[in-house]
């Protein structure tokens, strides 16, 4: 057990949105305890909030969008990914865009932007969600689910047919400096086909090399390289962490991804709520019995929009 935590000083960035390549600043700002992840759009005049919880997300293509009342912003996976490996809980996330910032592709920029502005411990104890029986949610060849354990893990499985993916598995057990050094690192990524048809359909139009891996059908067109064998996978797990977070608070569980993707995973966060008698409710004060779900915000409970 311990704090919640937030951050010690606001901190800035810029960049260009991956779907609709257009500018955006990004401003993170210290948050109560108790508040969760708030994005703040700032170009508009009512400067309104949209919470990142299960009940505010929005069907999208290839990323995870959240709403509320018509608002949205996109593409948040990355900087909640970011937020939830350093285990920072409340966080204002004020942008100037419907989009975040791709800034490379990964979510070690995110990392970076949040460390420089310092984390603090608050006064209030963190709760987890504990997983007492085990969740499964399939779509034809996908799959994931989530099974008991005394920590939190996540093993996931792709299979792509591309001499530079294959089968690829690899399996993170959660801790801050495994996803700093592991996780936070490895891009996004696509296949020039598919980005090609993304262009056409008016997306992906921030995409470039400099923030996503493009593979060709023979090889990779990053002269850099790739920054792990396995980034591909890493990445995978990456999306999954940030996607984790709009169940509203950290879980402790088994995660079992087979080729998987935004939606199942947001189908895997609404599973957990709706299931009562599969999870209970741990902090320093309070070991809530399966099915109690006095401690959380009905904002929590409600299933997302379906696509």
């Amino acid at each position: 057990m311990r704090q919640q935590q937030t951050i010690r000083k606001p901190v800035t960035c810029t960049g260009v949105g991956l779907h609709s390549g257009c500018g955006v600043s990004l401003t993170l700002t210290p948050a109560p305890p108790g508040t969760g992840i708030v994005f703040i759009r700032t170009d508009l005049s009512a400067k309104p909030w949209v919470p990142a919880v299960i009940a505010n997300v929005r069907p999208t293509m290839l990323s995870t969008t959240i709403g509320v009342d018509g608002v949205q912003v996109q593409t948040i996976e990355h900087l909640l990914a970011a937020a939830a490996g350093l285990e920072i809980d409340n966080l204002y996330v004020e942008v100037d865009a419907p989009e975040l910032p791709a800034l490379d592709g990964s979510a070690t920029p995110f990392v970076d932007l949040l460390l420089e502005a310092g984390l603090a411990a608050q006064d209030r104890s963190r709760s987890y969600l504990k997983i007492v029986r085990p969740l499964d949610v399939t779509e034809g060849d996908k799959r994931i689910s989530i099974r008991p354990a005394s920590t939190a893990s996540v093993t996931y499985t792709i299979d792509y047919d591309h001499p530079l993916i294959r089968r690829q598995a690899y399996t993170y057990d959660w801790s801050p400096d495994s996803f700093i050094r592991d996780i936070a690192p490895a891009r996004t990524f696509g296949f020039l086909r598919e980005v090609e048809a993304l262009w056409e359909a008016g997306l992906g139009l921030g995409g470039s090399l400099h923030n996503t891996l493009i593979l060709s059908d023979e090889g990779l067109l990053n002269e850099d390289g790739l920054r792990y064998r396995d980034e591909f996978v890493r990445h995978k797990i990456l999306d999954l962490v940030g996607d984790m977070t709009l169940l509203g608070m950290p879980i402790v569980g088994e995660i079992l991804a087979i080729r998987s993707g935004h939606a199942l995973h947001a189908r895997l966060v609404s599973r957990i709520l709706e299931s009562r008698d599969n999870w209970v409710l741990v902090s320093a004060e309070t070991h809530a019995p399966a099915g109690r779900l006095r401690e959380l915000p009905p904002s929590l409970v409600a299933s997302p929009q379906r696509d």
